[in-house]
């Protein structure tokens, strides 16, 4: 294909890129789409690792409110989770009020070692229980607003643009990029380190190296598909300083052998490269729990343990590097407080969110809680009393060193928690 490509064609394909462009065109469709920043400075601030849980995770479930008794237990007489003390199945004991998961007791230790934080009673303002909806709102960062035409990650790369030239500034692990990245600056949509490597087919690399060096001047660009193309010549030889297949975790770590356990051990192995990574975005999906739900020995009870097991690698991977990364997780919205007739839970509001790191102000759970009782419920649902966006907006300020806040989350007053340092 690109030996019979001329300039015209490559033109035609790059359309109107402006300074910050995407080069997909320049590369076979097998290859992940990239993206550059403009030059500047080094990035400043720390990596920010979002973990999207999709489909509606049981924040419920995950993080229990056993000391809200009856109001808990009464409604959800086949899937709560027993208080702490009473079987290994119980809840992990986090401060008298509120239990984890027994599946994420691995995280226990960060919370203890107050690297780990809780924010419960959090969400998106907006009341739909569509999931594209509910997504759509919580990755813009605009409940309630279907015009807005970037995320809410993409809005804080453009206003820092001028702070890195790495094409790795931000990721999406996966196929697709999450509409979180979606935006003027694009980033890079990930599917494996392997893929840079095109699974050892050296001759394939060479081959597509030699048909862009023939369409471009490489070495001195002028023009800005000229500028492009070395750029994608940078990006491959930066990749291929990376040993994707070779890669050892730190400290014993155990990765879950799935596409997730993948996706955050190839993010730690590009923090630990030095690339300039900013943002990873991973997904975890298959939250949307209707029917035999499986709280502590089915569905949900996986994914609770693939959640833990891959946060808990993580941290342990990183090691030192874990002060200059912060982990967060959400999800579109939680659960209904009671179970219905087939063993499930349905569409909510009110959920949990996490938040890991070095400088995260940790061994707490963070929550105004409004209680369980029947009429502090929002239509039968947890009620939200922390907008998500506080956490996610103290989060860039504090650790990624952005104060366009206004920018960031348009028509949004910020109320931080002092989760992080």
């Amino acid at each position: 294909m690109l030996n019979n490509l001329t300039r015209r064609d490559m033109l035609k394909k790059l359309g109107t890129i402006g300074a910050v462009g995407v080069t997909s065109a320049l590369l076979p469709s097998w290859m992940p789409k990239l993206a550059f920043a403009q030059e500047g400075q080094n990035p400043s601030g720390d990596v920010l690792v979002c973990i999207f849980l999709r489909g509606g995770m049981d924040g419920l479930s995950a993080v229990v409110p056993f000391g809200d008794g009856a109001h808990y237990y009464d409604v959800r007489p086949t899937i709560a989770i027993a208080e702490p003390g009473r079987s290994d199945q119980s809840a992990v004991d986090l401060d008298g009020q509120f239990g984890l998961h027994p599946a994420l007791r691995p995280l226990k230790d960060i919370y203890d070692n107050g690297d780990f934080a809780i924010v419960h009673a959090t969400g998106s303002t907006d009341e739909t229980r569509s999931h594209f909806d509910a997504m759509m709102f919580m990755e813009y960062g605009t409940p309630g607003d279907k015009t807005t035409e970037s995320g809410w990650l993409a809005r804080h790369l453009q206003s820092t643009a001028y702070r890195s030239n790495s094409p790795f500034r931000a990721i999406g692990m996966g196929a697709m990029l999450p509409a979180s990245l979606r935006g003027p600056v694009d980033a890079l949509a990930l599917k494996s380190i392997v893929d840079y490597h095109l699974a050892g087919r050296e001759d394939e690399m060479r081959r597509m190296q030699d048909a862009l060096a023939r369409l471009y001047v490489i070495d001195n660009p002028q023009r800005i598909d000229q500028h492009q193309a070395k750029l994608v010549f940078d990006t491959i030889e930066q990749m291929k300083a990376i040993n994707a297949l070779g890669y050892t975790p730190a400290n014993n770590a155990a990765y879950p052998d799935d596409e997730f356990g993948m996706g955050l051990k190839q993010v730690a192995q590009l923090i630990k490269a030095d690339v300039g990574l900013e943002i990873a975005c991973i997904d975890l999906g298959g939250w949307d729990t209707h029917e035999a739900q499986g709280t502590l020995d089915g569905e949900f009870n996986g994914l609770m343990t693939t959640l833990g097991q891959g946060l808990s690698a993580l941290y342990t991977d990183l090691g030192s590097y874990n002060q200059r990364v912060t982990v967060a997780t959400m999800s579109e919205f939680g659960r209904r407080v009671e179970e219905n007739a087939s063993y499930g839970t349905d569409h909510g509001h009110g959920n949990v969110m996490f938040v890991m790191g070095g400088s995260v102000n940790g061994g707490r759970v963070y929550a105004d809680w409004p209680t369980l009782a029947p009429s502090a419920l929002a239509d039968g649902d947890l009620a939200i009393t922390t907008d998500y966006r506080n956490v996610l907006a103290e989060i860039i300020s504090k650790r990624l060193k952005n104060d366009d806040l206004g920018y960031i989350f348009p028509n949004h007053t910020v109320n931080p928690l002092g989760i992080v340092r």
